[in-house]
């Protein structure tokens, strides 16, 4: 079994620990939020004062920074860092090792491909889905026959 609490030693020698989340094992640090129905997979690392909101997937190896709002429905793939304070919005997709910059903003509903990167202060907005049913219809054309017969 593993176990519940991890401490790690960080470059200034400071000790800090993690404890494992109930949904796949990924490292949630102190006085972080992330819903019981949120799924971080192992060797994810949400660090302190961020949040994750409820059905989000943080995928294997990726990296929630501090101070960081991660909505509901939202699907970070594996290998991503989210810089420090940057917020993501309700039902976003971001693709695999992608980089989004300390305060970025990520508002509801964007994607973003894998490889992708947002730099500090950046801002993704979603891009409107078109509808079926909202696709305009063509003007029927004329023939040349119709047009000499009109003429």
């Amino acid at each position: 079994m593993t176990r519940q609490v991890e401490s790690f030693e960080d470059d200034s020698g400071a000790v800090v620990y993690y404890h494992r989340h109930g949904n796949g094992g990924g490292l949630v640090g102190r006085g972080a939020v992330v819903a019981d129905s949120a799924r971080l997979e192992p060797m994810t690392y949400v660090e302190p004062h961020a949040r994750v909101g409820a059905c989000t997937r943080v995928g294997h190896g990726s990296w929630i920074d501090r101070q960081v709002q991660v909505g509901e429905r939202t699907i970070i793939g594996d290998a991503v860092k989210v810089g420090h304070g940057a917020i993501i919005g309700n039902r976003v997709h971001i693709g695999s090792h992608s980089r989004i910059g300390a305060g970025a903003v990520i508002e509801h509903g964007a994607r973003l491909a894998a490889d992708s990167t947002v730099p500090d202060g950046g801002r993704v907005t979603a891009q409107p889905r078109r509808r079926a049913d909202a696709v305009t219809e063509k003007r029927p054309s004329v023939s040349k026959r119709q047009k000499n017969l009109a003429a």
